[in-house]
């Protein structure tokens, strides 16, 4: 079926009709949803590139990928295909190989200038990033998964990473635990400082000294983990719990602590923080850990819906969303052992 056929089949002109199918926002919301059902129910699909060539866009979203083999990227980009499976809409993946900078910075302009994608993702902000104020001259739309506080307005999504560990070192010092490690995430980026930011207040607020030997900055793996944690519980006095940044370094603190004949739960506490991976369930941990959750597949989720937004003209810096976290109690989190030194 031809666009002048469904248009007619359905009582609308075809302009009408190829502008709500692309989405542009005077076309109201009614008139959309009516189109969208007709197609569906007639089964009409326009053609692709007839529809990039009227509306001037690409079809595609771009996204960088800036560490191969990434656990965590893998699933947002999974949600994101999720939204985008039902839109016409590609996601196109860019690697970029080395960690310059200014490396980086280049590619956005070359995906600027080759308009092979309508937005593009941010991942892992910086507290000033330079990403940002580049896309914005650059005028490529973009939203940010996480946060920055540089002036420039633009859309973001983000979790609670400041509550999400303040809330993590609260619960295990109401347990009584005074010596806590943290490994958080590299240095430098919003979400990490956020983290720190909400361990240091949960110490200060019960009258703790922050002690910089109980933390650790890193990629979120297993051995990363497991060294840090081999590390802390060689330490006197050791540490008597743990928050770890994400599962994957949950992962080597259990291997440490067992490594060491320490018992988890018993001898140290864990709290991680859970992405929520269909490989790796905290409740089918031995023992159960305690986490707070929140679906990095449900962010990609949503970062692609914000950007159709976006794309049909809803101002970017309009869309700013903070997730809460829910702190889930299992096993892994018990009072402090009798008689441990603060």
């Amino acid at each position: 079926m031809k666009l002048k056929d469904f248009a007619r089949e359905i009582g609308l002109s075809p302009t009408t009709v190829s502008r709500a199918l692309s989405g542009y926002p005077e076309v109201s919301a009614s008139t959309r949803v009516r189109v969208m059902e007709e197609a569906a129910r007639l089964g009409y699909r326009p053609n692709i590139n007839a529809v990039r060539l009227a509306t001037g866009r690409a079809g595609a979203i771009g996204v960088v990928m800036t560490k191969a083999g990434d656990y965590q990227f893998s699933e947002f980009i999974s949600g994101m295909a999720d939204r985008l499976s039902s839109e016409d809409t590609d996601i196109l993946i860019t690697p970029m190989i080395g960690h310059d900078p200014s490396d980086e910075l280049q590619l956005y302009r070359r995906l600027a200038e080759s308009r092979r994608v309508d937005a593009v993702v941010i991942h892992s902000p910086l507290p000033n990033d330079p990403r940002i104020a580049l896309l914005d001259r650059l005028k490529l739309p973009f939203i940010v998964h996480g946060r920055s506080v540089t002036e420039v307005p633009h859309a973001w999504l983000d979790i609670d990473n400041e509550g999400a560990i303040r809330q993590s070192t609260e619960h295990l010092l109401d347990l009584g635990h005074r010596r806590i490690a943290l490994l958080n995430g590299r240095e430098g980026l919003t979400f990490t400082l956020d983290r720190l930011k909400g361990y240091r207040q949960a110490l200060a607020d019960r009258g703790i000294q922050y002690d910089p030997k109980l933390v650790s900055h890193g990629d979120f793996t297993d051995e990363i983990g497991f060294r840090f944690a081999c590390s802390a519980l060689k330490q006197h006095p050791q540490p008597t719990a743990f928050v770890a940044g994400s599962m994957m370094t949950a992962l080597g603190i259990y291997r440490a602590a067992r490594s060491m004949n320490l018992g988890i739960g018993r001898d140290v506490s864990i709290v991680a923080h859970d992405d929520v991976f269909p490989y790796l369930t905290a409740e089918n941990m031995v023992p159960p850990l305690s986490t707070t959750r929140s679906s990095i597949r449900a962010a990609g989720k949503r970062i692609a819906d914000l950007l159709l937004q976006i794309l049909a003209g809803q101002q970017a810096h309009d869309i700013q969303e903070l997730w809460p976290v829910e702190l889930i109690l299992r096993e892994t989190s018990r009072p402090a052992p009798e008689g441990a030194s603060v």
